[in-house]
């Protein structure tokens, strides 16, 4: 019998460690998937700073902070929200503590302009290509690119009708993040091909950064007829 592509894993049960979990998306992803009921882990540079960002969120949630080796041991997935620049550096020097495990990058690598954003070129050809190059011990995925910081972070929005677009060439992989996805109320996570198509999808944030913009909002991205 055929396997539904809508079926996700049941995951409640994995730990999340998001690094770059001090700034804004970093933070609203782990806010929103500790409400959601898994243990989450802010990673950074420095301890303190995590710690510092875990305790703004609420001391109900739970969430705990640490350096980023510390976070990329505990996480059962890791999430990838550091800022572009020190992507690269960074995910290589935690290439031992990330093996075997699911890695997810949601880095955009742009640039910014008096004519507004613009995707940069990635020698890698994406960010989370590049990620897979000096991660070759793990199970990249790229997700979670549209999602507004200011949405996850505001405490009035219960919801958030969001379509996430999974990239992966490792399909158990690509199915667990569609499925943590779902653990988010109005998240849809939707597999969109593999992980040389993370391309377009990190520079289509160029896009919705203009339309936010223009119609001061927090758009995202809706897939029709699926």
């Amino acid at each position: 019998m055929a396997v539904s592509p809508h079926e996700v894993p049941d995951v409640a049960g994995l730990s999340i460690a998001v690094l770059g979990g001090t700034g804004d998306q970093g933070r609203g992803l782990a806010r929103r998937f500790a409400l959601a009921g898994h243990e989450v882990t802010i990673g950074s540079r420095s301890a303190e700073r995590a710690q510092a960002a875990a305790a703004d969120l609420g001391s109900d949630l739970g969430v705990g902070g640490l350096d980023n080796v510390g976070a990329a041991e505990r996480g059962d997935v890791v999430i990838v929200a550091v800022p572009w620049e020190g992507h690269k550096e960074l995910l290589g020097s935690l290439e031992e503590p990330l093996a075997g495990k699911i890695v997810v990058d949601c880095v955009n690598p742009l640039g910014f302009d008096k004519k507004g954003p613009y995707p940069l070129v990635v020698e890698e050809g994406s960010a989370a290509q590049q990620a897979e190059a000096v991660l070759p011990r793990s199970r990249v995925v790229g997700a979670f690119h549209h999602v507004s910081a200011v949405t996850l972070l505001d405490p009035e929005v219960d919801k958030v009708d969001l379509d996430i677009l999974v990239l992966g060439d490792d399909r158990d992989a690509t199915d667990v993040v569609r499925g943590l996805a779902a653990r988010i109320p109005g998240f849809r996570g939707l597999y969109a091909g593999r992980l040389r198509n993370a391309h377009q999808v990190e520079a289509m944030t160029a896009n919705l950064i203009a339309v936010n913009r223009r119609y001061k909002a927090h758009a995202g991205i809706r897939i029709t007829d699926v």
